[in-house]
Protein backbone atom coordinates (compact mmCIF):
# COMPACT_ATOMS: atom_id res chain seq x y z
CA UNK A 1 0.00 0.00 0.00
CA UNK A 2 0.77 3.61 -0.81
CA UNK A 3 1.50 6.03 -3.33
CA UNK A 4 2.42 4.63 -6.38
CA UNK A 5 3.31 7.75 -8.89
CA UNK A 6 6.08 7.29 -7.71
CA UNK A 7 7.45 3.54 -8.48
CA UNK A 8 9.98 4.96 -10.98
CA UNK A 9 12.13 6.02 -8.40
CA UNK A 10 12.72 2.72 -6.75
CA UNK A 11 13.20 1.34 -10.17
CA UNK A 12 15.96 3.36 -10.70
CA UNK A 13 17.45 2.38 -7.59
CA UNK A 14 16.98 -1.05 -8.65
CA UNK A 15 19.13 -0.31 -12.19
CA UNK A 16 22.00 1.39 -9.72
CA UNK A 17 22.21 -1.72 -7.99
CA UNK A 18 22.31 -4.00 -11.01
CA UNK A 19 24.51 -2.23 -13.02
CA UNK A 20 26.79 -0.91 -9.61
CA UNK A 21 30.09 -2.51 -11.74
CA UNK A 22 29.38 -0.19 -14.52
CA UNK A 23 29.45 2.85 -12.78
CA UNK A 24 26.22 4.11 -14.09
CA UNK A 25 25.12 7.86 -13.18
CA UNK A 26 22.01 7.86 -10.43
CA UNK A 27 21.92 11.37 -11.82
CA UNK A 28 21.73 10.71 -15.18
CA UNK A 29 19.22 7.63 -14.64
CA UNK A 30 16.86 10.15 -12.95
CA UNK A 31 16.96 12.58 -15.75
CA UNK A 32 16.42 10.33 -18.23
CA UNK A 33 13.57 8.24 -16.01
CA UNK A 34 11.51 11.83 -15.14
CA UNK A 35 12.13 13.41 -18.77
CA UNK A 36 9.04 14.15 -20.93
CA UNK A 37 9.18 14.96 -24.55
CA UNK A 38 6.20 16.65 -26.51
CA UNK A 39 6.13 15.43 -29.76
CA UNK A 40 3.78 18.25 -30.86
CA UNK A 41 3.41 21.57 -29.11
CA UNK A 42 0.56 22.40 -26.64
CA UNK A 43 -0.13 25.47 -27.85
CA UNK A 44 -0.09 25.91 -31.64
CA UNK A 45 -0.35 29.57 -31.58
CA UNK A 46 0.58 31.35 -28.18
CA UNK A 47 -2.50 33.87 -27.34
CA UNK A 48 -1.73 37.56 -26.47
CA UNK A 49 -4.33 37.81 -24.29
CA UNK A 50 -5.70 35.53 -21.81
CA UNK A 51 -9.06 35.62 -19.60
CA UNK A 52 -8.75 34.89 -16.00
CA UNK A 53 -11.74 33.83 -14.55
CA UNK A 54 -11.90 35.04 -10.32
CA UNK A 55 -12.39 34.06 -7.24
CA UNK A 56 -15.71 35.81 -7.11
CA UNK A 57 -17.84 36.79 -3.71
CA UNK A 58 -15.47 34.97 -0.99
CA UNK A 59 -15.74 35.85 2.80
CA UNK A 60 -12.84 37.09 4.46
CA UNK A 61 -10.80 34.40 5.22
CA UNK A 62 -12.88 32.13 2.97
CA UNK A 63 -11.07 30.18 0.24
CA UNK A 64 -8.13 32.59 0.25
CA UNK A 65 -6.10 29.48 -1.94
CA UNK A 66 -8.05 30.53 -4.93
CA UNK A 67 -7.28 34.01 -4.20
CA UNK A 68 -3.42 33.37 -4.54
CA UNK A 69 -3.41 30.60 -7.08
CA UNK A 70 -5.33 33.96 -8.97
CA UNK A 71 -2.74 35.77 -8.34
CA UNK A 72 0.24 33.48 -9.33
CA UNK A 73 -1.20 32.98 -12.64
CA UNK A 74 -1.39 37.26 -13.65
CA UNK A 75 2.11 37.49 -12.58
CA UNK A 76 3.67 33.97 -14.46
CA UNK A 77 1.10 35.22 -17.61
CA UNK A 78 2.89 39.09 -17.11
CA UNK A 79 5.96 37.21 -17.16
CA UNK A 80 5.67 35.61 -20.85
CA UNK A 81 4.37 39.23 -21.71
CA UNK A 82 0.86 38.05 -22.07
CA UNK A 83 -2.18 40.55 -21.72
CA UNK A 84 -4.08 39.65 -19.06
CA UNK A 85 -8.35 40.86 -18.56
CA UNK A 86 -9.59 39.44 -14.61
CA UNK A 87 -13.23 39.28 -14.22
CA UNK A 88 -13.81 39.20 -10.33
CA UNK A 89 -16.83 41.02 -8.37
CA UNK A 90 -14.67 41.25 -5.36
CA UNK A 91 -12.69 44.06 -4.08
CA UNK A 92 -11.05 42.54 -1.18
CA UNK A 93 -8.54 40.23 -3.10
CA UNK A 94 -5.07 40.08 -3.70
CA UNK A 95 -5.73 39.51 -7.25
CA UNK A 96 -7.83 42.70 -7.72
CA UNK A 97 -5.01 45.12 -6.18
CA UNK A 98 -3.90 47.62 -9.08
CA UNK A 99 -1.14 46.54 -10.77
CA UNK A 100 -1.44 43.36 -11.20
CA UNK A 101 -3.79 42.50 -13.67
CA UNK A 102 -3.90 44.51 -17.10
CA UNK A 103 -7.46 45.29 -16.88
CA UNK A 104 -9.91 44.12 -14.09
CA UNK A 105 -14.18 43.57 -14.52
CA UNK A 106 -15.84 43.78 -10.65
CA UNK A 107 -18.25 42.12 -12.64
CA UNK A 108 -20.77 39.13 -11.65
CA UNK A 109 -19.23 35.18 -12.53
CA UNK A 110 -22.51 34.71 -14.23
CA UNK A 111 -22.50 33.75 -18.33
CA UNK A 112 -24.24 36.89 -19.10
CA UNK A 113 -21.60 39.02 -17.43
CA UNK A 114 -18.70 36.94 -19.02
CA UNK A 115 -19.80 36.63 -22.30
CA UNK A 116 -20.20 40.90 -22.14
CA UNK A 117 -15.86 40.91 -21.61
CA UNK A 118 -15.84 37.81 -24.52
CA UNK A 119 -17.37 40.10 -26.87
CA UNK A 120 -15.65 43.41 -25.70
CA UNK A 121 -12.15 41.92 -25.24
CA UNK A 122 -11.67 39.40 -27.52
CA UNK A 123 -8.93 37.36 -25.34
CA UNK A 124 -7.14 34.25 -26.99
CA UNK A 125 -7.29 31.85 -24.06
CA UNK A 126 -9.32 31.45 -20.80
CA UNK A 127 -8.21 30.02 -17.48
CA UNK A 128 -11.28 28.15 -15.97
CA UNK A 129 -9.22 26.80 -12.63
CA UNK A 130 -8.04 29.86 -10.07
CA UNK A 131 -11.76 30.85 -9.36
CA UNK A 132 -12.93 27.86 -7.39
CA UNK A 133 -16.31 26.39 -7.54
CA UNK A 134 -17.53 29.41 -8.89
CA UNK A 135 -15.78 29.88 -11.86
CA UNK A 136 -15.67 26.05 -12.65
CA UNK A 137 -19.14 26.08 -12.38
CA UNK A 138 -19.67 29.42 -14.96
CA UNK A 139 -17.08 27.76 -16.89
CA UNK A 140 -18.70 24.40 -17.34
CA UNK A 141 -22.29 26.70 -18.01
CA UNK A 142 -20.00 28.51 -21.02
CA UNK A 143 -19.09 25.52 -22.73
CA UNK A 144 -22.89 24.27 -22.40
CA UNK A 145 -23.97 27.16 -23.90
CA UNK A 146 -21.02 27.49 -26.88
CA UNK A 147 -19.90 30.99 -25.98
CA UNK A 148 -16.12 29.81 -26.08
CA UNK A 149 -16.99 28.15 -29.68
CA UNK A 150 -18.44 31.15 -30.55
CA UNK A 151 -15.89 33.47 -29.63
CA UNK A 152 -12.66 30.58 -30.76
CA UNK A 153 -11.36 30.89 -27.38
CA UNK A 154 -9.38 28.20 -26.21
CA UNK A 155 -9.62 26.43 -22.60
CA UNK A 156 -5.86 27.05 -21.30
CA UNK A 157 -4.78 24.32 -18.80
CA UNK A 158 -7.02 21.77 -17.02
CA UNK A 159 -9.66 20.41 -20.18
CA UNK A 160 -13.07 21.63 -20.22
CA UNK A 161 -14.37 17.84 -20.05
CA UNK A 162 -12.12 17.03 -17.28
CA UNK A 163 -13.68 19.09 -15.40
CA UNK A 164 -17.12 18.20 -16.52
CA UNK A 165 -15.98 14.42 -15.36
CA UNK A 166 -14.69 15.79 -11.82
CA UNK A 167 -17.66 17.77 -10.54
CA UNK A 168 -20.29 15.34 -12.00
CA UNK A 169 -20.06 12.96 -8.87
CA UNK A 170 -21.39 10.06 -11.08
CA UNK A 171 -19.10 10.61 -14.09
CA UNK A 172 -16.43 10.66 -11.74
CA UNK A 173 -16.82 7.51 -10.30
CA UNK A 174 -17.10 5.72 -13.79
CA UNK A 175 -14.63 7.26 -14.33
CA UNK A 176 -12.21 6.24 -11.60
CA UNK A 177 -13.77 2.01 -11.49
CA UNK A 178 -12.42 2.25 -15.60
CA UNK A 179 -9.07 2.78 -14.54
CA UNK A 180 -9.02 0.32 -11.69
CA UNK A 181 -7.62 2.97 -8.97
CA UNK A 182 -8.94 1.71 -5.72
CA UNK A 183 -11.51 4.36 -3.98
CA UNK A 184 -14.37 3.81 -1.38
CA UNK A 185 -17.85 2.65 -3.23
CA UNK A 186 -19.59 5.70 -3.91
CA UNK A 187 -23.42 6.66 -5.54
CA UNK A 188 -24.90 9.62 -6.76
CA UNK A 189 -28.28 10.59 -5.60
CA UNK A 190 -30.92 13.58 -7.14
CA UNK A 191 -33.26 13.33 -4.06
CA UNK A 192 -33.44 12.32 -0.57
CA UNK A 193 -35.12 8.89 -1.43
CA UNK A 194 -32.64 8.01 -3.79
CA UNK A 195 -30.15 8.95 -1.18
CA UNK A 196 -31.43 6.90 1.39
CA UNK A 197 -31.45 4.17 -1.18
CA UNK A 198 -27.81 4.37 -1.61
CA UNK A 199 -27.01 4.42 1.91
CA UNK A 200 -28.61 1.23 2.43
CA UNK A 201 -27.00 -0.59 -0.29
CA UNK A 202 -23.35 0.91 0.77
CA UNK A 203 -23.83 0.86 4.47
CA UNK A 204 -23.30 3.03 7.08
CA UNK A 205 -21.54 5.27 7.78
CA UNK A 206 -21.84 7.35 5.05
CA UNK A 207 -20.57 10.69 4.01
CA UNK A 208 -22.63 12.89 1.01
CA UNK A 209 -20.65 15.21 -0.55
CA UNK A 210 -23.07 17.55 -2.75
CA UNK A 211 -21.87 17.70 -6.22
CA UNK A 212 -20.92 21.41 -7.87
CA UNK A 213 -21.41 23.24 -4.47
CA UNK A 214 -19.52 26.24 -3.27
CA UNK A 215 -17.21 25.35 -0.11
CA UNK A 216 -18.44 21.93 0.30
CA UNK A 217 -22.00 23.01 1.11
CA UNK A 218 -24.08 20.46 2.53
CA UNK A 219 -21.66 18.11 2.92
CA UNK A 220 -21.06 15.46 5.75
CA UNK A 221 -20.99 12.51 7.73
CA UNK A 222 -24.15 10.71 8.56
CA UNK A 223 -24.43 7.26 11.07
CA UNK A 224 -27.87 6.36 10.38
CA UNK A 225 -31.28 6.78 8.70
CA UNK A 226 -32.38 10.29 9.95
CA UNK A 227 -28.72 12.17 10.33
CA UNK A 228 -28.87 11.31 6.40
CA UNK A 229 -32.02 12.13 5.70
CA UNK A 230 -31.16 15.64 7.63
CA UNK A 231 -28.02 16.02 5.62
CA UNK A 232 -28.90 15.23 2.55
CA UNK A 233 -32.39 18.17 2.62
CA UNK A 234 -29.39 20.31 3.01
CA UNK A 235 -27.18 19.21 0.56
CA UNK A 236 -29.30 19.28 -2.55
CA UNK A 237 -31.00 23.00 -1.50
CA UNK A 238 -27.34 23.86 -2.31
CA UNK A 239 -27.41 21.08 -5.53
CA UNK A 240 -28.94 19.18 -7.94
CA UNK A 241 -26.91 15.89 -6.81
Amino acid sequence: AGPQDLECLFEVFLDLVKNQQRQVSAKDLLIQKLSYSIKSPLLPERPKKVLIIGSGGLSIGQAGEFDYSGSQAIKALREENIQTVLINPNIATVQTSKGLADKVYFLPLVPEYVEQVIRSERPGGVLLTFGGQTGLNCGVELEKAGIFEKYNLKILGTPIQAIIDTEDRKIFSERIAAIGEKVAPSMAAHSVEEALEAAEQLGYPVMARAAFSLGGLGSGFANNKDELKTLAVQALAHSSQ
